[in-house]
């Protein structure tokens, strides 16, 4: 079933476009901070946007104890195979299994995010011999050839995605909310981009259960407001119901 027939619907519109059109970012916030003053803040580390999504303090707590019972309960699950292929990317990648990059959490906030290694380990040096086949500040190829052959396997099963669950734990991050981007994408956000910082990053979310990297970045950060717009715990499990058959399936993972 898909996400949009899940979720509430709003003035009876269910197809997917039609929630990106109707949460499209109202012109009243081309007067707000303007982006070289925002770029200043992000480089100082301040909140680069204000806080929004569902601010009930009722909804944060259960919220939080969802995020902590989730990912303690998952880690313990899935934690026979997350030790296999530790061992097995320990033994390919010279001793290093893990890759750990600075993203962007709530209002901007900085944190060390923990993936699976699936790229060679010498990608940063080679990302401009590849060609990015997306639209906006977003870098992504379909056959990008730095991914090696172990981590096009665990891209496409989300298995790389499983040590997030520790910056879960920590707080870093929520079971569900926006993906995390790097700084250096937001350094290059139009205002309205921006708004996708203003509630906790997650593992999941509207666009992670709507084909991914399938989906234009524009689209994506429409995606992402409509959460804002529809946070609860009741839009909250509906997505994380939704994403274990998206998973398997691997609509847009690369």
């Amino acid at each position: 079933m898909a996400i949009v027939e899940a979720l509430p619907a709003k003035s009876g519109r269910t197809d997917l476009s039609d929630y990106a059109e109707s949460y499209a970012p109202p012109r009243r916030l081309a007067r707000k901070t303007p982006i070289s003053i925002a770029a200043l803040r992000l480089l100082a580390g301040e909140p680069i946007v204000e806080a929004e999504g569902n601010r009930q303090a009722i909804y944060l707590a259960a919220k939080r104890l969802l995020d902590v019972v989730g990912s303690l309960c998952l880690l313990v699950l899935l934690g026979p195979l997350m030790l296999g292929v530790l061992i097995l990317l320990t033994i390919t990648t010279r001793g290093k299994p893990l890759f750990v990059q600075e993203r962007l959490g709530y209002r901007g906030k900085r944190f060390r995010m923990i993936k699976f290694r699936t790229m060679r380990l010498d990608a940063g040096q080679v990302q401009h011999l590849v060609k990015n086949e997306k639209d906006g500040p977003i870098f992504k190829n379909r056959r990008d050839p730095r991914i090696t052959r172990i981590g096009r396997i665990l891209r496409m099963t989300s298995i790389d995605e499983m040590p997030q669950l520790f910056n879960v734990l920590k707080g870093d991050m929520s079971l569900v909310g926006p993906r995390p981007p790097v700084p250096g994408e937001v350094a290059k956000y139009k205002q309205w981009h921006r708004r996708r910082l203003a509630v906790r990053p997650g593992l999941t979310c509207l666009w992670q259960v709507s084909g991914r990297s399938e989906v234009g970045f524009e689209d994506w950060v429409r995606m992402d407001l409509w959460y804002l717009r529809n946070q609860s715990l009741k839009t909250d499990l509906r997505l994380l119901l939704a994403t274990p058959w998206k998973v398997i399936t691997g609509k847009g993972a690369y």
